[in-house]
């Protein structure tokens, strides 16, 4: 049913208000929701926003009794205000608020305020009403059952400002809001009367917009335009609605200012997210520059200064990846205190931490050195786990604080960062794992058609000739071959079990593993200087097996011919051909295993943790690359070097110390 207000003889005399297509336009997309009953309460017409209100489908509302929808409580007072807006003259537009129970499409019951205003329509009485929704209005805003008749027409009821102009553009009709508008935009009192005036003359900021030209198209085709336009000197953004009318031009402006923001808010989101899955699905990246992507991007979508991904490790703090200012004082790897930053509490607690005034906030926070020496006043960061351990933190700050409150999205984003940074690490280390996995195969495949080969084509030719001969020169060269055998299956298996996770840490005394290895380590006449004086927290046996192998490489691979050679401290010992001299001691930050033996070949202090290196015919090379990933493991670093008697120095640092030890 298509709604048209006022019969056709009387539309030549009818107001702005009273003319069909200003009436379609206005009532079938305006804001408000507006039902039309005729004289025995039948739904002769409903627009779209009785859906939004009371959740009814217009077209199934049309034909039904409307106190259907009304509780008996409530129907004789919708009676009697129907009954006054029919009786009432359509010159003088005599309207009556009522507020009415109702029940909404879901079963619960709201209450509504209803505008009725009577007119004529296809040559009967019928009666219009707004609706509006005012459940959540307190009692002491609802109108007074006493209040008399609201003398303003349904026009001047809706949310929208709607006015008219006829073909020379003076302004024939406003209602209140419409007029409140024009009187804002023409600079004039509000309570003045806008109707005659010439709209582009009134306002001719209008004439360089949008709405001049739309408005001057409707005029021109006699078609109706719908657009948006924001309108500079109110700060406003409009959606317009301007439909030809018999007398000119009728236009709805609905104030879409929150609506436009909410848009923009959204679209700025999909922009964020789309360059989120952009720099994270590059893979030109390296990991560090992703997460240099991520903290600028997160930077710019939430309005700080400073992105940083940390590393957490006992007390020391250390900026990963950072996004700052050129002039920043703080870049990749600076390390800090702890305990002087904001991210402490975030580790501390596993929670995302939100402070947009620290010292406000937070004021506890206020004296540490992140506030007092970097300035951090506003700080929002989460922590970032690793394999069910705190990795660090993923942060963004700034030097000012925020006048509001971080937003739920802003709040979700940088978990959201957070939570792809620990996917990642877990997938990084996981690649790693699968690689070294990988590269262990290798290794054992090149052993069993290698190394393993040799001593069994040894052991199968001493076998045939001890078997003939029976002399004792073959049988040794046998017990070479199983020996070597031995030897080599003892490697891989301690390198298989290398890519393990170490056992829990527990407080280990370095000089009592020391002496363990000393005697179960085949040392020959080789000697031992035990001076390291050190508890750490380790797990016992594959520090024994790290500590093993270092003294098991100096006895293999020391020189016997070597003399008058000197340890460590400079002590001069004569060894002649009694072996090596091998020295266990403390470092800053570890401990260390030399030799006096022949030493390491030129440049090779990194390659001899290379799997298969060797310079002894009879090593496997695999000792040394178990040395390197036992220590790996515990998040040590192992470097070789000369030593001061001209030998091999392996030196083990970053290892960590009980709680209580001092």
């Amino acid at each position: 049913m298509e709604f048209e207000p006022g019969s056709s003889d009387e539309r030549s005399e009818a107001s702005p208000g009273d003319d069909p297509a200003f009436f379609r336009s206005l009532v079938e997309h305006g804001a408000d929701a507006i039902v039309t009953i005729d004289d025995g309460g039948t739904v002769r017409y409903a627009n779209r926003g009785i859906e939004r209100v009371l959740g009814y489908d217009p077209d199934a509302l049309v034909g039904r009794q409307l106190t259907e929808i009304v509780p008996e409580r409530g129907r004789s007072a919708f009676r009697e205000t129907v009954e006054l807006a029919l009786d009432a003259d359509d010159r003088t537009p005599e309207g009556r608020d009522v507020e009415l129970p109702a029940k909404h499409a879901d079963g619960r019951e709201l209450s509504l305020s209803v505008a009725f205003r009577g007119h004529a329509y296809d040559g009967k009485r019928v009666v219009s009403g707004i609706v509006r929704d005012v459940s959540e209005r307190s009692d002491s805003d609802r109108p007074r059952a006493d209040a008399g008749a609201d003398q303003r027409e349904p026009l001047g009821r809706m949310a929208d400002a709607v006015f008219a102009v006829d073909e020379e553009w003076r302004v024939t009709y406003a209602n209140d809001r419409a007029r409140a508008f024009l009187a804002d935009a023409m600079e004039r009192d509000p309570a003045a009367d806008v109707e005659g005036l010439h709209l582009w003359a009134e306002i001719p900021e209008a004439v360089e917009t949008t709405f001049y030209d739309r408005y001057h198209e409707a005029m021109a085709t006699q078609e109706p335009v719908r657009f948006e336009e924001y309108y500079e000197p109110l700060e406003t953004w409009f959606e317009v609605r301007a439909s030809p009318s018999q007398t000119g031009l009728s236009v709805s402006l609905q104030d879409v200012t929150e609506r436009h923001a909410y848009r923009q808010r959204l679209e700025e989101r999909e922009r964020v997210l789309r360059d989120i899955y952009e720099i994270t699905a590059d893979p030109g990246r390296s990991f560090d520059e992703q997460v240099a992507g991520l903290l600028e991007r997160g930077c710019d979508a939430l309005d700080m200064a400073y992105g940083t991904l940390s590393r957490v490790r006992d007390d020391e703090y250390t900026f990963e990846v950072v996004a700052a200012p050129e002039e920043s004082a703080v870049g990749d790897g600076d390390t800090v205190d702890l305990s002087t930053t904001n991210c402490e509490r975030a580790v501390a607690t596993h929670e995302r931490l939100v402070l947009a005034d620290v010292a406000e906030d937070a004021p506890e926070l206020a004296e540490r050195g992140g506030y007092t020496e970097l300035g951090i006043a506003s700080y929002l960061g989460a922590p970032v786990f690793a394999e069910d351990d705190v990795y660090g933190t993923f942060c963004f700050y700034d030097e000012e604080p925020r006048e509001d409150s971080f937003s739920e999205w802003e709040t979700t984003l940088v978990d959201l960062l957070s939570q792809w940074v620990e996917y990642e690490l877990a997938r990084k280390r996981t690649q790693e794992r699968l690689e070294r996995q990988n590269e262990q195969l290798d290794q054992f495949a090149s052993i069993l058609a290698h190394d393993l080969r040799n001593p069994l084509n040894v052991l199968e030719g001493s076998l045939s000739l001890a078997e003939e001969s029976g002399s004792t020169e073959d049988f040794e060269r046998c017990r070479w071959a199983i020996d070597r055998m031995q030897v080599l299956i003892d490697d891989v298996l301690l390198l298989a079990r290398s890519d393990e996770e170490i056992g829990e840490p527990e407080p280990v005394e370095l000089a009592d593993l020391v002496d363990n290895c000393w005697r179960a380590v085949a040392t020959e006449a080789a000697t031992l200087r035990n001076e390291v004086d050190r508890t750490v927290r380790a797990d016992p046996s594959r520090v024994q097996q790290l500590i093993a192998n270092l003294v098991r490489n100096a006895v293999e691979h020391g020189s016997t011919s070597k003399s008058d050679s000197h340890s460590e401290s400079d002590d001069t010992v004569e060894h002649g051909d009694e072996g090596v001299e091998i020295v266990v001691d403390d470092v800053d930050g570890g401990f260390y295993v030399a030799d006096d033996g022949r030493g390491l070949p030129e440049a090779d202090g990194e390659s001899v943790f290379d799997a298969g290196y060797s310079t002894s015919p009879d090593g496997t090379g695999l000792g040394l690359n178990i040395v390197e990933r036992i220590a790996e493991a515990h998040g040590w670093d192992v470097t070789a070097e000369e030593s001061r008697a001209g030998g091999a120095r392996f030196e083990l640092t970053g290892v960590e110390r009980p709680e209580t030890d001092e």
